[in-house]
């Protein structure tokens, strides 16, 4: 009888996976372990390409495997790393993160993130498809961009930005909506722009980058 051929492994390819606490909206200051997917569709990574970029401001090293754990991993071999840096005095709150990690996430490796017994969050800029199953859904919109994902848990822009109101999004089916003040030396007055702007509109709550306040990755 002939064998048909091997069933390929997805490989997913990881800049970096780390324990910290979350640092940035609803979830702040929650013990979260990070898997940051390498590559993003808004930018190479590549610093001499950045004026290029549709998204000019990330302050994120997205590019290669090269960080802390960071390799091509299967689904399994990934959540038993997730597993290794975890507690276990609860299940594990994992944030899929990049660049874009919706390039590479799938159904296969969020089946067995939950069956490790994971809680899955993804944070993505809502320019891809969303894959089923995920349990915190954040959405980051970039200008100059569409979004194809406009429903989920936590709406989070960095503000200002060119050409982006938030009165863009306020009719999207989201739980929360949160203005995070952009970190950028062309704009030293975002933070407080952002708490005018949620002050005049009480539907905005204010993120701050709490990780970065405390020193923290």
């Amino acid at each position: 009888m002939a064998r048909g051929k091997p069933k390929e492994v997805a490989l997913y390819r990881i800049k970096e996976i780390f324990y910290s606490l979350q640092g940035e909206g609803f979830h702040s200051g929650r013990a979260t372990i990070f898997i940051r997917f390498s590559g993003c569709n808004l930018w190479s990574g590549i610093s001499t390409e950045r004026n290029r970029a549709l998204c000019q401001f990330c302050d994120t090293d997205f590019l290669g495997v090269d960080g802390n754990q960071g390799g091509e991993y299967d689904a399994e071999n990934l959540a038993n790393l997730v597993l290794s840096c975890w507690p276990k005095e609860a299940p594990p709150f994992v944030v899929l993160t990049g660049g874009e990690p919706l390039l590479q996430v799938d159904d296969s490796l969020i089946a067995t993130l939950h069956a490790s017994g994971c809680v899955v969050a993804v944070e993505t800029n809502g320019t891809l498809p969303m894959p089923r199953g995920i349990d915190w859904i954040t959405v980051s919109p970039k200008a100059i961009t569409k979004l194809c994902i406009t429903t989920g848990n936590e709406l989070k822009l960095v503000y200002p930005q060119k050409d982006l109101e938030p009165s863009q999004f306020e009719g999207m089916d989201f739980d929360h909506f949160y203005l995070q003040p952009i970190d950028d030396k062309q704009n030293p007055d975002s933070v407080l722009a952002a708490v005018d702007y949620c002050l005049a509109h009480p539907r905005w709550k204010l993120s701050l980058q709490i990780h970065k306040l405390v020193g923290i990755m």
